[in-house]
Order: C-alpha cells, then structure tokens, then sequence
C-alpha cells in the first residue's frame, strides 16, 4: 500500500517553528530555580515558580481545545506565539518575586494555549496511518527544545547574565513567530461543520478526552521525573562543584534525535507498549547515574540514557494519546497530553520542593526515579488487557 506523504512545506516549517518555541521557552525553565534563589526567593517560592506555571497553563487548555473545535488555526498559532514573545521580555523588568510569579502565571496561560494549537495543527498535518512516525518528527522539535536549549540557557546564565539569557531567548521567539506567519496550515472539514452548530462547551469534557485517559495518566507519572531534572539540575551541579551541567542537556538530545527514526515507525507497527516499557527502565537507571554523578562523564552517560529514554517515551505517548480518539477530538487530546506533562512537572516541583528541606538533590533524583517503575507497570497492565493486534490509526 502506497504511503501517504509526510514530509510537506508545512509540515517541516511548523517542526522548525515549533522547535524555536520551545528553545525559546526551555532556555528560562533550569535557570528560573536559581534565579529565584538568587534574588532571595524560598525553597517554597522555587517550586511555586513551576507549579504556578503548570496551573495556568492546564487551566487554559479546555478552553482551547473546545475552540479548536469551531476555529482555524493559523490565527490561533500567531495569538499564541505572540503572547510567548512578550511575556518572555517582561521578566527582566523586576525582581520582586510576586511579580515574577505573576508574569510566570500569565506565562503558563499563553504557553497553554500555544502547545495545544500548536500540537493540534501537527495532527491536522500529519497523515492518520503515519501519525506514529509524524508524530515522532513533530516531537523531536518538542523534545530537543526541550533538552538542547537548556543546555544553552544553562551556558549563557552561569558565564554571562539572566538579561542576556532573557533576550536571547526572545530572539528565538521572534524566529519561531515568522516562520508561523509563512506557513500554511490544514484544518479539518469537521471544523468548518461546527462553526454551524457550534458544540456546547462543558470545562470537564474539554479538559478530559476519556478515550485518551490511560496514556495521558501515564504521561503524567513519566514527566514527574523530568520536572525533578529540569527544576534541580543546576543546582545539583553546583552542589557537586560540576561545570558541565550542560554536557546533560547536549548529550540528551543526540541520543533522543538519533533514536527518533526507529521508535517512530516502531510505534505504527507495534504499537506502545513495548517501547515505553524499555524506555521507563532506561530512564529509571539514568535517574540513579544522574544521582551518583561526581564528573562531567557521569552526567554525559547521564544525558544519553534519558535521550534514548525519557526522549523517546515522550512522543510515543503523545501518539498513544491521539491515535485512541478521534480527528475532531483531536485538540481535546492533544491539549489533554500536555496538561499532563505540565501537571507532571508542576506536581514534581511542588513534591519535592517540599522534601528538599530535608534531603540533599541527588536523593530528589532517586525519589523521583521510581515513579519510571510505575510508568513501566501501568504499561505492562495495559498490554496484557489488550486483545486484538495493534493497528495504526487510518
């Protein structure tokens, strides 16, 4: 059978897009911590920097996704990319810890809305039958944003300054927001349908899709022990007297990229379940590599392990999550994905800021290790439930 096409002009320019949204945002997101401390925020207010962005932005969601039931969607990608944009300069403008709160709030509302929209218009491109391996390319742009431009946001604070960090970081804003301008994009026929009868909008169908809700549960738990890395990795670098926290971030996005080609069409053959299974125990075993790490290789064997773990689960559960509900759905499911890596995180950042006051930061790694175990244990659950061979999405 003849493969549909994949690789379009608009599919590789929202992928480069995309990928500059989220460099632009994962520069600011393991320099806030430190920063926060810097200025003489608490340990509380250190977790507060994160949970309050994970609220806003899961806040915001059903009401997008509903919206991008009756709404095309290049007007909604400018809104949101636009939004980023400015809310990322204004966090040079005080030092008062409220009001970095505050902009962090407002922040998590604007990143809300963009990864769902943004998410959304991946689907809306991306052939059915090849949504493993479409999927995949689209959250490489997620995940190596994710990992690579840490690294640099990392560089650029420890060697030079938090304003440098700031407009380097909008920079990149200004780049993703002009390639949105140039590209076109799909938008399904059942969209233009609804604007007829608009659908009524209910907050806890908009913010659940139920046909979605194992995967997204799942997401939930993985990205707990992400949210432990982002939030006290440079923190624990310092503790350790280590200068290459970045070489974490480096290595981790080349082992996440050069994996991302075979999991994807893994995923449409196979399904989830045995990938995700071998990735939670990757991930659990770079959890304890990252704890014990005394030099900058440890951190490099580190990195590479969550690359080839924790960055290929990631986009193999956000196909789990979109292939089990339907084309108009879509946006419910895909906002509902990312409400569950920013529930993850946000509940990470509030856990173990709690327990910081109490143990060192390699035993934060340790204690969020364990949740990959759980990860691996719901997915074994749901394989064996599973009766019939696994079939790619059409």
């Amino acid at each position: 059978m003849h493969k549909p096409r994949l690789w379009t002009r608009p599919f590789i320019f929202l992928i480069l897009a995309n990928l500059f949204t989220f460099m632009s945002f994962q520069m600011l997101l393991p320099n806030l911590p430190p920063y926060i401390e810097s200025i003489g925020g608490s340990t509380l207010e250190v977790g507060l920097i994160t949970t309050t962005f994970a609220f806003a932005a899961i806040v915001i969601r059903p009401f997008i996704g509903h919206l991008l039931m009756t709404r095309a969607r290049k007007l909604l990608i400018l809104i949101g990319a636009g939004a980023l944009l400015l809310l990322t300069m204004m966090y040079p403008l005080t030092q008062v810890v409220f009001f970095l709160l505050v902009i962090r709030f407002i922040h998590g509302l604007a990143w809300g809305w963009s990864t769902t929209v943004n998410g959304t218009a991946a689907v809306d491109i991306v052939p059915r039958r090849r949504v493993g391996e479409g999927m995949g390319y689209f959250g490489l742009s997620v995940t190596v944003g994710m990992i690579m431009a840490p690294s640099l946001g990392i560089y650029l604070y420890q060697n030079y300054s938090f304003s440098l960090l700031v407009w380097i970081s909008a920079a990149l804003g200004i780049i993703a927001l002009l390639l949105f301008s140039v590209t076109s994009f799909t938008t399904p026929d059942q969209v233009y349908e609804n604007q007829k009868n608009p659908p009524r909008f209910s907050f806890k169908d908009a913010l659940i899709e139920k046909r979605s809700w194992y995967p997204a549960l799942v997401t939930i738990l993985n990205t707990f022990g992400y949210g432990a890395v982002v939030t006290y990795i440079v923190i624990f670098g310092n503790e350790q007297g280590l200068d290459g926290t970045f070489l974490f971030y480096f290595f981790n996005a080349v082992l996440a990229t050069v994996s991302r080609p075979v999991t994807g069409r893994y995923f449409d053959k196979r399904g989830p379940w045995n990938l995700i299974i071998v990735c939670s125990v990757i991930s659990f075993i770079a959890m304890w590599v990252l704890a014990s790490a005394d030099s900058n290789l440890d951190l490099i064997i580190a990195g590479a392990l969550f690359g080839a773990g924790y960055g290929s689960m990631m986009p193999a559960l956000q196909a789990w999550v979109i292939s089990k509900t339907s084309i108009e759905r879509s946006g419910i499911a895909n906002g509902m994905y990312y409400s569950s890596i920013d529930l993850g995180i946000g509940a990470s950042a509030l856990v173990l800021g709690f327990i910081y006051q109490f143990v060192n930061t390699a035993a934060l790694f340790k204690i969020s290790s364990f949740l990959f175990l759980v990860v691996m244990v719901l997915t074994v659950i749901d394989l064996r439930r599973q009766t019939e061979p696994w079939q790619s999405p059409q």
